[in-house]
């Protein structure tokens, strides 16, 4: 939960609507996730594309990179945690690949696997 007193603009995400939002092409807004590890993103707006009927939204049309692991910590941590994994000799090296499951590329990024992930709760354009 935010923290009552923050004098930033606040949204629930469930209220809202990603185009209810007044933005504009080259506006951007801030999306902060998991508040005890404050990671804050910022989402700029590119374009806009059209509906397609057909199509699962919401959908990833590219990206880079992989998502640090859930409950890795803060962006601290995360870079830690990097440097760990890519230096065997690191004291952590053993105990943080064995956490996340004996490997992990911070370098990956599958358009397939976000996809997976977005359809949990599909929509077609038709019902939005």
């Amino acid at each position: 939960e935010p923290n009552p007193e923050d004098e930033e603009n606040v949204i629930d995400e469930s209220t809202v609507r990603l185009r209810d939002l007044p933005l504009s092409i080259g506006g951007s807004i801030g999306y902060g996730y998991d508040f005890g590890d404050n990671w804050q993103h910022q989402m700029l707006l590119e374009k806009m594309l059209a509906s397609d009927l057909d199509t699962i939204y919401p959908v990833c049309i590219a990206g880079e990179r992989s998502a640090p692991p859930e409950d890795v910590g803060g962006a601290g941590s995360y870079a830690k945690f990097i440097e760990a994994i890519a230096d065997p000799d690191h004291e952590d090296h053993d105990a943080n690949l064995e956490w996340v499951g004996g490997h992990f590329d911070p370098e990956a990024f599958s358009v397939g696997e976000v996809n997976k992930r977005l359809r949990r709760r599909p929509r077609r354009a038709r019902e939005r």
